[in-house]
């Protein structure tokens, strides 16, 4: 797939740097005006409307001019440095799903995710709104106004002026105040209000693709549309019988497939690594090296079941990848509003059934640890980890604590060698059957000039790239090639212990550094596939297994349970009786953006890689695609109808 891969997208190389621009802040601004007068499109006036009636009613609330003005002067500009950071490293706008990365505690990480290059722009922005904020600060002395609305909280209906005044201020605030929430509140739902008054002045959604959204219909638009989330549409035909009906007809399927399987899930160690943006960047368009920056891995992948993963996300995006694999769920089902699982859903699912519990109910409680080369609170995992039965959960802060951590050169993270290191201690440690949760941090943006001897400088025969996009592809390469050492390391050391382990191993998403790439839409495909296998150590039964290519080629990470009891032919629930039988009918599935477009339809992959136009489904497969969706509404917002039928359960 991978030469097929560079023959097709090779024309698209060659990308002015106006493309780049087009998203900037400038960009953005220039292309707003242009509609105006070139398409007739009122899109700017719509944002300029929405950031003023937001002002006035700042302004009305506070009553202070000057107060309101830095206050609101300070929250756009960091939103527009933080946006347009965000654009560049990520490839998608700042979302209101991002907002609980603050409130979750993270507040104190974020410099962490700022490149190099967009320091300056930083430092200048810190700079103007300090300025900005004295000089307000000293207008509200000089200013001989107190109030905007003059009114008297002290004798509020002593006297006309004083009644007057104290009403006036009262009215303004709460109409200001209920127009932005009514606004907010049904934007981007059909027939409301303000859904309709944005579409007579140009507002085109894209909910699917958040960059093409911002850029379009502006950043402020994007924003407020995805303010008020919605997980899902209720499938037709949901009801408590339709459910009783699904967990009948999957158990029976689960009965046929237990047939043949002979070995128990459980009776094995499973370790399930996410490798934060694992892929080859030899599959890129444009990029490659004199030297295989990951020999090691491409061994293993041509000895084990491996493939590709198609994910929802580029750039960023990994909790929802992991919730994925983790619940056998997929994104492609929820609404485009539901932008990060972790942050938006998990915390008030009521029933979160996760691979790991399957560990908890056969081998005892405290069957599954949870491993991160970082922060608890990132992507509220502290949390959300707990519930879904992890006992414990080793991260660089709380308790417990990895204390092993370095990074390699001047890189900012733990790098995966030390990491794998503290995770095979604990390993070693148990002789207990156990799912452990790996995540690690080492390839995580940014991507400055952080190794010494960096051979892939020398190595890199790459064409017609920028020189910004060539450092940060030379540095993730040789960062990719530690990886690959690390990573075949761990697997030897999992040899040498006599019990039967098997690794999960999968990279999340590609870095958004191949801007290049990524501005032709013939490419966005391939740069939603990563690289992924299943490895099984001497001690299993399954050492030296490797599924057909139908059953592994392609796949998306909401199957990897159901590949993983294929690969240790291993019995199955009826969940995961579901999960074969939709991953042989649709190889791999994603959300719109997967494929870039102007289409609001979820990816559909086959076993050869190609896409599945919807009107070329099967009736077999629009049947699953319709349980698949009573199944998630069930377990997401529904009334959990299949939680007491043994859908979830191993048999024992």
């Amino acid at each position: 797939m991978g030469h097929v891969f560079r023959t097709r997208v090779q024309k698209g190389e060659d990308i002015s740097e106006a493309v780049k621009q087009a998203s900037s802040i400038v960009g953005q601004l220039a292309h707003f005006i242009s509609q105006i007068w070139f398409d007739k499109n009122y899109i700017f006036l719509l944002n300029l409307i929405i950031l003023a009636v937001a002002y006035l009613t700042l302004i009305f609330i506070i009553n202070r001019f000057w107060i309101a003005t830095a206050i609101f002067s300070t929250v756009m500009t960091v939103y527009a440095v933080a946006n347009h950071i965000k654009i560049e490293s990520r490839n998608e706008p700042v979302l209101p799903a991002d907002l609980n990365f603050i409130t979750g505690g993270n507040t104190g990480q974020l410099a962490s995710f700022i490149p190099q290059s967009s320091q300056g722009l930083v430092n200048t922005a810190v700079s103007g709104v300090i300025w900005l904020v004295v000089i307000c600060i000293i207008m509200q002395f000089i200013d001989g106004r107190n109030a905007v609305i003059y009114c008297s909280w002290r004798h509020p209906f002593t006297g006309i002026k004083n009644l007057a005044g104290t009403l006036t201020r009262i009215v303004a605030a709460c109409c200001s105040f209920a127009l932005c929430f009514s606004f907010v509140w049904g934007f981007g739902n059909e027939g409301y209000w303000s859904t309709d008054f944005a579409k007579n002045l140009g507002d085109s959604p894209q909910i699917w693709n958040g960059l093409a959204d911002s850029t379009n219909n502006g950043p402020v638009v994007n924003f407020l549309r995805l303010a008020h989330t919605k997980t899902m549409d209720k499938p037709n035909g949901y009801s408590q019988e339709a459910m009783e009906k699904i967990s009948r007809k999957y158990t029976e399927q689960a009965k046929q497939l237990n047939q043949t399987r002979t070995e128990n899930m459980t009776d094995n160690t499973v370790i399930m690594v996410l490798s934060e943006t694992f892929s080859d960047p030899t599959r890129v368009p444009g990029v490659s090296f004199s030297e295989d920056p990951m020999p090691n891995i491409r061994h293993v992948k041509a000895q084990t079941t491996s493939g590709l993963m198609l994910s929802p996300g580029y750039g960023g995006g990994t909790a929802n990848i992991e919730y994925q694999a983790l619940s056998g769920l997929s994104m492609a089902n929820y609404s485009s509003t539901l932008s990060i699982a972790y942050q938006q859903l998990v915390p008030s699912l009521k029933w979160a059934p996760t691979l790991n519990q399957a560990w908890d109910k056969a081998n005892g409680k405290g069957s599954s640890i949870a491993f991160h080369a970082y922060n608890r609170n990132m992507y509220f995992r502290d949390l959300n980890y707990k519930k879904f039965g992890f006992s414990k959960f080793y991260a660089t802060d709380g308790t417990p604590q990895l204390k092993g951590l370095r990074p390699l050169g001047s890189a900012w993270y733990a790098s995966d060698e030390s990491f794998y290191s503290e995770v095979l201690k604990k390993i070693s440690s148990s002789d207990q059957k156990k799912f452990y949760q790996v995540v690690t941090m080492q390839n995580h943006m940014p991507y400055e000039d952080f190794y010494p001897d960096n051979q892939f400088k020398d190595e890199d025969t790459s064409s017609n790239l920028q020189d910004d996009e060539k450092q940060n592809i030379e540095t993730y390469t040789k960062g990719l090639s530690y990886t690959d050492q690390a990573t075949t390391e761990f697997l030897n050391q999992l040899n040498h212990i006599d019990r039967p382990i098997t690794v999960v191993f999968y990279g999340d998403h590609l870095p958004g550094i191949y801007s290049t790439a990524y501005s032709s839409k013939d490419n966005i495909l391939g740069l939603h596939e990563t690289d992924y296998f299943i490895w099984s150590n001497d001690a299993s039964k399954s050492a030296g297994t490797k599924l057909d290519d139908v059953s592994s080629a392609y796949t998306s990470s909401n199957y990897f349970s159901a590949q993983l009891a294929s690969h240790l032919n291993a019995k199955v629930s009826p969940y995961l009786a579901f999960l074969t039988k939709m991953h042989e009918t649709i190889p791999a599935i994603s959300i719109p953006s997967s494929a870039g477009g102007n289409t609001d339809e979820p990816v559909y992959l086959d076993a050869a890689g190609n896409r599945i136009n919807n009107k070329q489904l099967s009736k077999e497969a629009k049947t699953m695609l319709h349980d698949y969706q009573l199944i998630q509404y069930d377990m997401s917002v529904g009334k959990n109808y299949l939680k007491d039928t043994g859908f979830v359960d191993l048999p024992q």
